[in-house]
């Protein structure tokens, strides 16, 4: 049985408890990275350079991930000191970045800027940037509402611009491997726009997949504006011969879900042959409305971490899915300790398991009850 105060917090409210039909799409199989401290990269809590105990070195083979030998109880100390979940957002201009990130972080309201110091940027001058697509990937894009989420935009190198490309490259490669934690990137969203359904990866898209490699890093796929299909289904029963014949909502839909299994097929079959493919795919729906459901987003982002401890930053700093938060608590903590013999089980203290499920709760929610735990 929970302990329970973990009992008592699954009755507290939750944001976002709307749900809509977002679908995380199976992604092909690919070759483990090769450690889970992988995401350790030799640092420290000050974001000093990291001691020597600490060794990172990359594999022989340009086209494989970099692989990393790090002692386990340093990574684990160092991924305590992780208080933020840093994400770089990549797609075309009008892919619905703005509105995603608003729906995850809850707010209808703009995202404060920061440059790499972290001073405070004019807002309405970057705004401006923003929208022409040309902004400096370094500022850090945080929402008040959740500043548990760090963000960076894409340089607007989508457009063929060179330049922008390789600021864009040395920024994912060297966040990707910084030795310090705190400015490390942990995910990449790649927003992918199902406006223009007939040409739905872009050549720029292309060149990413094909020379960017992120390391041990997960790059998503995010399907957005996948309501505009609704339309072209519509379009589409009509072509079929359907005139004079009433066209329902539910005729809509399922025409509507059937155009995005074949584009998001279709995305898949062109990505999968890039030297370097994502390692996930999901569609999110709604977004233009504050009530839309981010939890396949979430659930699809936290399976593609490789390290627990990221996984617990990212699950304690959503806000889209309480039932996110109790999966993870009972698997990666409740699971493994009723797994253990009958001897260690008298060992566990009920206190360390009692944080360690809450640690998997939104910090906002659980933190009268951890001081309550440390009384």
């Amino acid at each position: 049985m929970a302990p329970r105060r973990f009992r008592q917090l699954l009755k507290r409210p939750f944001a976002n408890r709307n749900r809509s039909h977002s679908h995380v799409l199976d992604a092909h199989d690919s070759d483990p990275v090769a450690a889970e401290t992988a995401s350790a990269v030799a640092s420290n809590p000050t974001g000093n350079p990291a001691p020597a105990a600490v060794e990172a070195t990359a594999a022989a083979s340009s086209s494989s991930s970099p692989a990393y030998v790090i002692d386990p109880e340093m990574a684990r100390k160092y991924m305590k000191n992780i208080k933020r979940f840093r994400i770089l957002v990549m797609g075309r201009a009008n892919a619905g970045k703005t509105t995603l990130l608003q729906r995850v972080c809850n707010t209808v309201d703009n995202a404060e800027i920061f440059d790499g110091k972290g001073n405070k940027v004019d807002g309405t001058v970057v705004r401006g940037t923003l929208e022409r697509g040309h902004h400096n990937i370094e500022d850090e894009l945080v929402f008040q509402s959740n500043p548990g989420f760090v963000f960076h935009d894409s340089c607007g190198f989508e457009a063929g611009s060179v330049k922008e490309f390789n600021e864009m490259k040395s920024f994912v490669v060297g966040r990707a491997v910084t030795g310090s934690l705190k400015n490390r990137i942990h995910a990449i969203w790649y927003c992918i726009p199902m406006t223009d359904y007939q040409r739905t990866v872009t050549a720029a898209e292309q060149k990413f997949f094909e020379e960017c490699d992120t390391g041990h890093v997960p790059v998503i796929v995010i399907l957005t504006k996948t309501d505009t299909l609704n339309l072209l289904a519509i379009e589409e029963l009509l072509d079929d011969g359907n005139f004079g014949v009433e066209i329902t909502e539910e005729k809509a839909a399922e025409r509507e879900k059937e155009l995005l299994e074949k584009g998001s097929t279709r995305i898949k079959e062109i990505l999968s042959k890039s030297k370097f493919p994502p390692k996930q795919y999901v569609s999110v729906q709604k977004m233009n409305e504050q009530t839309a459901d981010c939890s396949a987003l979430m659930h699809c982002t936290t399976d593609a971490l490789d390290e627990r401890g990221l996984q617990r930053v990212l699950v304690s700093t959503q806000q889209s899915s309480i039932a996110l938060c109790v999966e993870y608590a009972v698997k990666k903590t409740l699971k493994s300790n009723m797994e253990l013999g009958i001897k260690d089980r008298l060992m566990v203290n009920v206190k360390d398991m009692e944080r360690d499920l809450l640690n998997w709760f939104p910090n906002k929610q659980v933190s009268d009850v951890m001081a309550g735990l440390a009384g």
